[in-house]
């Protein structure tokens, strides 16, 4: 019965050890991967290249680009009127005279009209819309993979900084071990007086 004992206790400090070098390895991992003023001192160009992305990002960039290049192809939109108010809308309608009839023909016929001018430019917008859904289409999972590698490289700690977490956490525990055993050791009897 006292081998198994022995053998029993032998596995429980063995998985502690075990267990304790993982908490080490996760410390220091996690450590490692938040430590980003080491990654900027290591790596400046790509933090600086980082912060420009993000700032372009918040800034709506890409949508500023995507705006400015549609504008280059099709030209600027018309702008829209500064103000169309009803008080204005009732006026016109007015103008027109007090025959129902009449006022739903013109709006009708200008209405009609307006289509068929401007069929040719819906057109091609519709035509332009078609094709940016398909490049988004096709452009969106590379994106979205770009972006998980790019936050996966981001996070992942640097073997240098991960051995130097190690090592400082080991450390760490060392010295308060080392406390916590001159803290329970006996005092020594010194001479009575």
């Amino acid at each position: 019965m006292g081998e198994d004992t022995e053998s029993a206790r032998a596995q429980v400090v063995a998985s502690r050890a075990r267990l304790d070098d993982e908490i080490v390895r996760l410390e220091a991992s996690a450590r490692a991967a938040v430590d980003v003023k080491a990654k900027v001192k290591k790596h400046p160009v790509k933090a600086a290249g980082v912060v420009a992305g993000a700032g372009f990002l918040a800034v709506g960039g890409p949508k500023r680009v995507f705006r400015g290049v549609r504008n280059a192809i099709f030209g600027k939109p018309d702008p829209l009127p500064a103000s169309l108010l009803p008080d204005e809308i009732e006026a016109a309608v007015s103008a027109l005279g007090t025959d129902g009839a009449r006022v739903r023909g013109k709006i009708e016929r200008e209405f009609g009209r307006y289509l068929r001018e401007t069929a040719p430019k819906s057109k091609d917008r519709d035509l332009f819309a078609v094709l940016v859904g398909l490049f988004s289409v096709i452009a969106r999972p590379t994106a979205v993979k770009w972006g998980k590698q790019l936050a996966e490289r981001a996070i992942e700690p640097d073997p240098e900084a991960f051995a130097e977490q190690v090592a400082k956490i080991k450390a760490r525990r060392a010295a308060a071990a080392a406390a916590a055993a001159t803290a329970d050791a006996p005092e020594a009897p010194g001479p009575r007086t």
